[in-house]
């Protein structure tokens, strides 16, 4: 028999959900400061090609994450009191949909409590921790301690 790929189990966000993420935060940090970013400056910050870039922020903009300003001194932004409203759950399931809360750890189409997987009773408990995470984690706890210096993202 062989073993499941724990690596994999381990990657949790798909690459352009990382940077979703990523650059949902940036966004954020300047909206705080009361400032716009371009699609320049974010894919610079977060170090991620610009064509693909753009196309996150329009998956972002697409689930009312993000807010795009068209016209002179537009931009991306997030007003301050969505800050809260917005939850990681939100930006993961824009991004990647449903499947890191669904799926099967070892990829198996058919797997339930009923016909469970070897590793079903092991991971479940820890994907339902991570739904209760990212549910309960809000921009405004990632923001708070990134504007404070408390974390940090290489930007």
């Amino acid at each position: 028999m062989e073993l499941p790929n724990f690596a994999q189990i381990s990657t949790m966000f798909s690459k352009t959900c990382e940077y979703a993420i990523r650059a949902t935060i940036y966004i954020a940090s300047e909206s705080s400061d009361g400032k716009r970013c371009g699609i320049k400056e974010i894919a610079r910050k977060i170090e991620s090609p610009e064509p693909f870039t753009g196309k996150i922020l329009q998956r972002l903009v697409k689930a009312n994450i993000i807010h795009s300003i068209k016209g002179n001194g537009g931009g991306f932004e997030i007003p301050q009191e969505e800050f809260t409203k917005i939850k990681m759950e939100d930006i993961v399931r824009a991004i990647d949909g449903d499947d890191l809360f669904n799926r099967c750890s070892l990829g198996l189409h058919e797997c339930s409590d009923d016909q469970p997987c070897p590793f079903h009773h092991k991971y479940k408990p820890i994907r339902e921790n991570l739904k209760k995470t990212l549910r309960d984690t809000s921009l405004a706890d990632l923001i708070l301690k990134f504007n404070s210096g408390d974390t940090y993202l290489k930007l």
